[in-house]
């Protein structure tokens, strides 16, 4: 019933999915990164309660919690117990791995977690970003024993470009799915986060994980955000709509609602109805290279449904059917 629900809201008019900000508190400072507040108290789990109840009652299927650092939350177990008891399928959580223990991750896989996406750039950390393999990798193994899939998600810029193939290869070798991702830029500071220099290596590195995917790897990015993201860095038009406040859309850790990650009201969740959902079925003046993928990969689905399933079948198909008699390239390097 929950796959149904979740099919279903392709073609209607309510929200497919959401994301909660259980907190906006991080224990690191990432330069890229405008989702973190640590001025702001973490909400007691009476508030996430009402305003998770409020987003299923507008008819979400899919709930992801982020921050901030979600781990951070000293009740983000119960959090994940409510949030499963409410009927949010699947229920996802983003986090950077640090604070995660083997205790942990075997309560939130009792408490009814389904994924967890780990946030890792770099083998080493920088300044710019701490998120490293190194400080992670000895948790990975614990995911064997776990219901809770797991996968890597990377921020692809400048300063990530020269390890983000050993990441892809770590997790490779470990059967684990991994992206990385052209990073968006900074709406709220305005900040140019994709230098006009780094196109072309960001453009190379994306076409090599396009290699791994049609030989067999993991590659956990689907082929309609393969198109876009080149598209969006060769500065091509796309013809689509932005969902960002009609089928995606975000709460923070104080209840406001906004429409992604990067475009925010002062407007509480507990006011929005299914009228001002709609209101948002349309293109936006931020939408042309938009970044937020979270938000543009059902955006692309609900554009053009139908090109969306056919990009995707017929890219799986070839890709098999060229493996067929062929040695793939196993790991970024090959694939180079």
């Amino acid at each position: 019933m929950s796959t149904l629900r979740t099919i279903s809201r392709i073609f209607d008019s309510k929200p497919w999915a959401a994301h909660i900000y259980v907190t906006e508190q991080c224990n690191l400072d990432c330069h890229y990164c405008n989702e973190f507040n640590n001025s702001i108290p973490h909400p007691s789990v009476g508030d996430p309660q009402k305003w998770m109840t409020k987003i299923r009652d507008l008819g979400v299927a899919r709930l992801g919690f982020q921050g901030g650092e979600p781990l951070k939350h000293p009740d983000i177990v119960e959090l994940v117990r409510i949030a499963k008891s409410l009927g949010f399928y699947p229920l996802s959580m983003s986090t950077n791995g640090f604070l995660l223990t083997r205790e942990l991750l075997a309560d939130l896989e009792t408490a009814g977690l389904d994924s967890i996406h780990i946030s890792v750039d770099r083998m080493t950390p920088i300044e710019s970003t701490r998120k490293s393999m190194k400080s992670i990798l000895s948790k990975l193994d614990w995911f064997k024993d776990s219901k809770i899939k797991l996968n890597i998600s990377a921020v692809l810029f400048k300063e990530t470009l020269d390890e983000m193939g050993q990441v892809v290869d770590t997790c490779l070798d470990r059967g684990i799915p991994v992206q990385a991702r052209a990073v968006h830029d900074d709406l709220i500071r305005n900040r140019v986060l994709r230098e006009p220099g780094s196109t072309d290596p960001l453009l190379g590195f994306i076409e090599q994980q396009e290699t791994l995917k049609r030989n067999g790897q993991k590659i956990h990015t689907n082929w309609n955000l393969f198109a876009y993201q080149k598209a969006m860095l060769r500065r091509e038009p796309v013809e689509w709509t932005c969902a960002a406040g009609y089928k995606y859309f975000f709460v923070s850790s104080t209840g406001k609602f906004w429409l992604c990650s990067q475009v925010r009201t002062e407007r509480s969740i507990m006011d929005i109805t299914p009228a001002d959902l709609l209101s948002y079925n349309k293109k936006k003046d931020c939408q042309a290279r938009c970044g937020v993928y979270c938000t543009i990969n059902p955006s692309l689905f609900v554009t053009h449904p139908w090109r969306f399933l056919g990009r995707e079948v017929r890219a799986t198909w070839s890709s098999r059917l060229q493996r067929i008699g062929q040695n793939r390239p196993q790991r970024v390097r090959d694939a180079s």
